[in-house]
């Protein structure tokens, strides 16, 4: 699947805040996701990034 800054996604497990929907702000060798219950920022590799996301809504 092809992610694209902005795109929103849905995670396998939830973030402490209780939201499964983050937002993509940046793509490379990791990704960059904002959780859009709490606004919380992650770095994250990308492969682990990619077998967190469930689907792209």
């Amino acid at each position: 699947m092809e992610y694209n800054i902005g795109d929103i996604v849905e995670t396998k497990k939830q973030h402490p805040c209780g939201s499964k929907k983050w937002k993509i702000k940046r793509i490379g060798v990791d990704f960059k996701l904002e959780c859009l219950g709490c606004g919380h920022e992650i770095t994250i590799e990308r492969p682990k990034a990619i077998k967190m996301i469930k689907k792209k809504i």
